[in-house]
């Protein structure tokens, strides 16, 4: 590969749908870093805006006495100690409880199911901090109204416990999306445990929904009771509110169904990608596991499938280099037994000597030499069209023809005879073969049981093919074809040959007339 691009590019940058989550391989370290500057990030920042819109809306829009015109001392400096207080205390007991949950990776150890758990909860427990931190400051601050400004209790307390669930909620959202690393190297490719999907994506989509949607219209609801509480509003000032809400409920309602949009696209995204890259032939792709609801049992499926497609794949390359493509081909299409009559060409390949050859020769050795022997072989025949059928010892037989067909089966079997005699003397001389080349009809097909079967081909040209190989072994040139084949190629290849005598070879009753190559 000399390059990245696409689908592999944004895989491999994005892993987790995000520049800023870094890279999937990231150490311990860099992870536990990177971890702890986006959450503190993200926490400061949405409660601090959270506070803020708290702020104005109880101050400046909600309807009401004017809480400016009443601010105590106390007001002034409880609000603002109380918002550093609860923000070191949240900070400093949401990174102990994010290390005591990922301790495991630190350990350097594979998570547990209970780690996994924990793991995937975690965003819930952290916001759950977030929300005492809130719900202290609502029960604080609505005490304090009581004391010192009993007519704007109402307002304070329904004010700021609607703050608490829009900050809590975009800061879940927030915490899920900073812990997508984590929870990958928690799920590796398993799926998440079953007890989490009950509250799945189904319960999260409509919580967002209420919380975008239903607190905002509460707030307008409270800006009316409110309204009808203190009796004069103008119609200026209750206009200002609706607009002051709305831009609100505007906002929050984007900004949720935003980020509850990103939680969801970017797994199926992944997902996408990496089909494409399956589709484009790319079966080492695999896509980490970061989210806790179905989308998550999405992506350990899609993993789950690369997976089988790349057993599959090695099992057929396996499969296809004991019996050739063509065969794997045939295989796959058809599991039936038996076979039909076809023209091919044979050629038989003998080792002259081989017995010899083993009990001179270290075993080791032995193997050595058949198997620069056999890659000779294979190699020549492949280069013609044809396939090696057997390797029977010291001996191999290539069919031309069958199971895939060829123009001229009867040529290319004659030119890989020839080649293979010229290349077996120049880069094989401490070992002869004798090579001999026939045509003819055929039985080619599945035979055997349905438990056990194998392709090969039946008939007279078969035997006579190695009888051949036999006489060409005391030969010249040790190469012997068939008149029968010779006749039968294109004349191109036909000329390389001439015809010699007629012979009756072993275990045949009708004469072959022989041909060996012209030069």
């Amino acid at each position: 590969m000399t390059g990245l691009g696409g689908p592999e590019l944004v895989l491999k940058r994005r892993p987790f749908g995000s520049w800023l989550l870094g890279p999937a391989d990231q150490s311990p370290r860099r992870l536990r870093v990177r971890l702890q500057l986006l959450m503190t990030t993200f926490s400061i920042g949405t409660n601090l805006i959270g506070a803020l819109v708290v702020f104005v809306l109880a101050v400046f829009v909600l309807p009401g006495p004017s809480l400016i015109d009443q601010l105590q001392l106390a007001d002034a400096i409880a609000v603002p100690a109380y918002f550093l207080v609860a923000m070191a205390i949240g900070c400093v007991w949401s990174t102990r409880l994010t290390r005591r949950v990922t301790r495991w990776i630190d350990l350097d150890r594979p998570a547990t199911r209970a780690d996994q758990i924990a793991t995937l909860q975690l965003p819930l427990r952290l916001t759950l901090i977030e929300v005492l931190l809130w719900f202290v400051a609502t029960v604080l601050f609505t005490v304090m109204t009581v004391l010192l400004q009993p007519e704007n209790a109402l307002r304070v307390a329904l004010t700021v416990f609607d703050g608490m669930i829009i900050t809590c909620a975009v800061s879940y959202l927030l915490t899920e999306f900073a812990l997508r690393p984590v929870a990958a190297r928690a799920l590796v490719d398993s799926p998440p445990p079953r007890r989490l999907l009950a509250a799945g994506l189904k319960a999260r989509t409509v919580f967002f929904w209420a919380v975008g949607s239903g607190v905002p219209v509460a707030g307008l609801m409270l800006a009316a009771v409110l309204s009808l509480i203190e009796g004069d509003v103008s119609t200026t000032r209750l206009s200002i509110v609706i607009l002051a809400l709305g831009i609100v409920a505007l906002g929050n309602g984007c900004l949720l169904t935003w980020l509850s949009a990103k939680s969801v696209v970017a797994p199926v995204r992944s997902v996408r990608d990496a089909l494409t890259l399956i589709g484009d032939g790319r079966l080492d792709v695999s896509i980490p596991v970061f989210d806790g609801t179905e989308l998550g049992s999405l992506q350990a499926g899609f993993n789950r499938m690369a997976a089988g497609l790349r057993e599959r794949e090695r099992i057929r390359d396996v499969f296809g280099r004991y019996v050739g493509p063509g065969v794997v081909k045939e295989a796959l299409s058809s599991d039936s037994l038996g076979g039909e009559e076809r023209y091919v060409a044979v050629l038989f390949v003998d080792l002259v000597g081989s017995t010899e050859l083993a009990s001179n020769r270290p075993p080791t050795e032995v193997v050595k030499l058949l198997n620069r022997f056999f890659a000779i072989v294979v190699d020549e025949v492949d280069r013609q069209g044809g396939f090696v059928n057997k390797f029977a010892g010291d001996a191999a037989l290539a069919i031309f023809g069958a199971p895939a067909e060829l123009a001229d089966p009867a040529g290319s079997a004659l030119s890989a005879g020839r080649q293979l005699a010229w290349r077996l003397t120049e880069e094989l001389p401490e070992a002869t073969a004798g090579l001999g080349v026939t045509a003819g009809i055929v039985v080619a097909g599945t035979v055997g049981d349905v438990r056990r079967h194998e392709y090969t081909v039946i008939g007279d040209p078969v035997n006579e093919a190695s009888r051949l190989s036999e006489l060409a072994k005391t030969a010249p040139g040790r190469l012997i074809a068939s008149m029968a084949a010779v006749s039968q190629a294109e004349s191109a290849e036909a000329d390389q040959w001439r015809e010699t005598e007629l012979v009756t070879v072993r275990g045949r009753s009708v004469p072959t007339r022989l041909a060996v190559p012209s030069r």
